[in-house]
């Protein structure tokens, strides 16, 4: 069936819909993703809540969807849009076609787009907001999509506990990656889930070793009113930030970030470690940035650094057990070489845990 990909800019793009018709418009701001594979776990990433993600690579969908490379208990994207994504999948894993997972959760599949052209408006005038629908034609009302998704609507709402490993570590839900809870147990750690919103003293309750501030959704300062309290929480246990939570480590030590072109998404971008000179190959998905100027004059330094465009891709606190990664160290989908970054974090807990009034 025809369908349009109408984007803010007034370009319109058509293409055949696989699953099943929707007579009410889909949408969400436009991003791309440049991974030859990964595209489940892209779909059930809760950082891609509510944007409609276009696949670069031309073939989507030929592994199929299987029920162990799950990000989350359902996708989050509004709409995909693919050149090619009706193929016959072939893996011993899969148990169902990328069209049969989307039409289980009414998500549009748009293919047959000019998916070059689509991008190079993206990468010429930013990420924008888009509709999907079968109107040949459409007007963009004001305020139509919530470009800035509130992590409310993907974090838990209560405290769930997962493995019985010998050091403790709470994880802050912005809209975790399940990859990342894996990481940690396989690091044997128990790992605590609690709410974005937890307060400093719930979490002192719970005797944590260490702290993980999760990936999530949207412009950090969306939370400014909670930085007061996460300060507070990093700044008594040895603490990662991943993402988000780099975002809002930044940003509650003084810090600022700002809006990128179209952002980073992909498995192939280049991390420069400066205290090793060690290069990483990452996987990243995120429309803001830090602006290393502002860091000046704070308690935070630069740690990583992105090899292509020289952004910040990380920063350490100057005195406390405090690092974060503007990449996934988690690496699901991509490369596996920054997980070492797990291991650094464990370090950090065992030199430091139980010495709170230490370094607090």
């Amino acid at each position: 069936m025809k369908n349009y990909l109408h984007l803010a800019n007034g370009s319109t793009f058509e293409g055949e819909l696989l699953t099943k018709s929707n007579t009410k418009a889909i949408t969400g701001e436009i991003v791309f993703f440049t991974g030859m594979t990964g595209y489940q776990e892209v779909l059930t990433d809760p950082s891609y809540k509510d944007q409609i993600i276009v696949f670069t690579y031309p073939l989507v969908g030929n592994y199929g969807i299987n029920e162990y490379d799950f990000e989350s208990k359902k996708p989050h994207v509004a709409g995909v849009i693919v050149y090619e994504g009706n193929m016959h999948h072939s893996h011993y894993q899969a148990e169902y076609s990328l069209k049969e997972y989307l039409d289980k959760w009414n998500i549009p599949l748009l293919s047959h787009v000019d998916t070059r052209a689509v991008v190079r408006n993206i990468r010429k005038e930013g990420s924008m907001e888009a509709a999907v629908t079968s109107e040949a034609e459409y007007t963009f009302e004001s305020c139509t999509t919530n470009l800035d998704v509130y992590v409310a609507e993907v974090s838990t709402k209560e405290i769930v506990s997962y493995g019985n490993g010998e050091k403790h570590v709470v994880m802050m839900d912005f809209g975790y990656k399940k990859s990342i809870l894996d990481s940690l147990l396989n690091q044997d750690c128990r790992v605590t889930v609690v709410p974005f919103d937890t307060t400093y003293e719930q979490v002192k309750e719970l005797n944590p070793d260490g702290i993980l501030l999760s990936n999530g959704p949207g412009d950090p300062k969306q939370l400014t009113h909670l930085l007061g309290n996460i300060k507070k929480v990093i700044s008594s246990y040895p603490t990662l930030g991943i993402c988000l939570g780099h975002q809002l480590t930044s940003l509650a030590f003084g810090g600022d970030t700002k809006k990128m072109l179209f952002g980073h998404r992909g498995a192939n971008q280049p991390v420069v470690d400066l205290q090793t000179n060690r290069v990483y190959m990452s996987s990243q998905n995120h429309s803001y940035e830090v602006d290393e100027a502002s860091l000046e004059g704070t308690s935070l330094e630069v740690r990583f650094k992105n090899v292509n465009d020289g952004t910040v891709e990380g920063v350490m606190h100057k005195e406390l057990p405090i690092f974060t990664t503007q990449f996934h160290p988690e690496a699901n989908p991509g490369p596996a070489e920054s997980s070492v970054h797990f291991n650094e974090f464990l370090q950090l807990i065992n030199e430091y845990s139980g010495r709170e009034k230490v370094y607090a």
